[in-house]
């Protein structure tokens, strides 16, 4: 059991409190915390087990899932890293990433924006076909730049930034976004969960504040390991730090169990 607070929700209101909030049938509100979500128009669902709602030889394995949070960093092409650090430069790995063959680099950029600038972003390699930015709803404050949510990849119609390297610069005229949380996922997790790529993942952690993400995008390839994957603001409202776990809970907005109202 939680117990949940105004102050907890008023700490998720710069990533926004999803409506209809979603919460274990045996959570408690404080008077406090009722009033402030009614006062908003935020309805909220309670959902308990129910082990005789699905046969049990149907029943999805409720998978556990370690966290990892993710820091503001910087994809480029081959040909941003050489403007960037040199002709025929090569990025260095620092350190390896949960997904096999991904490393944090050694080097880093500045970002510069029509408000201010973000210096030491950690640059991830290997480089790709197309430079992209991550960065979280706080940064965009900070470089005065509105990025839309969008999955790796999706660049149309997003936001630019200027690079700046110790060897040049690099404009990008689009490339920025707020990565939306996902989870990277094996062909043989993603069969025993009973999930496909593209999915909307239902999860749930546990803890002080006892939180659900509705809508977490699966990403399945032979080449994934499992990781789910939330930026800096999303972490920080949820209380989540790398290496927790949250629970595989439901799929495509329908639990794995009923659901009852509050």
């Amino acid at each position: 059991m939680a117990l949940i607070t105004e102050t907890a929700l008023r700490a998720m209101l710069r990533s926004g409190i999803p409506n209809p909030y979603l919460v274990r049938a045996e959570d408690k509100f404080t008077p406090a915390a009722i009033d402030f979500l009614k006062g908003r128009g935020i309805k909220v669902e309670a959902f308990q087990s129910s082990e005789t709602s699905i046969p049990k030889s149907e029943r999805p394995n409720q998978l556990s899932i370690p966290v990892g949070v993710s820091n503001r960093h910087v994809h480029l092409s081959p040909e941003d890293v050489e403007k960037l650090f040199g002709v025929g430069y090569q990025l260095t790995p620092q350190r390896e990433l949960s997904q096999p063959g991904q490393f944090a680099a050694k080097e880093t950029v500045t970002l510069l924006g029509s408000r201010g600038t973000i210096p030491g972003v950690r640059i991830l390699g290997p480089a790709r076909g197309a430079s992209q930015v991550e960065i979280s709803k706080t940064d965009g404050f900070t470089l005065g730049i509105h990025p839309p949510i969008r999955v790796s990849g999706a660049l149309d119609g997003t936001p630019g930034v200027t690079l700046i390297g110790p060897n040049g610069f690099v404009v990008l005229a689009s490339g920025v976004i707020v990565a939306k949380c996902h989870v990277h996922m094996s062909e043989v997790d993603a069969r025993i969960s009973g999930v496909q790529d593209g999915d909307s993942l239902m999860l749930q952690m546990s803890g002080e504040r006892a939180l659900i993400f509705p809508d977490v995008t699966v990403r399945v390839s032979p080449r994934y390991a499992l990781d789910f994957h939330i930026d800096l603001d999303e972490a920080n409202a949820a209380n989540l730090s790398t290496g927790d776990r949250v629970h595989l809970i439901g799929k495509n907005g329908e639990f794995f169990s009923t659901t009852g109202r509050w």
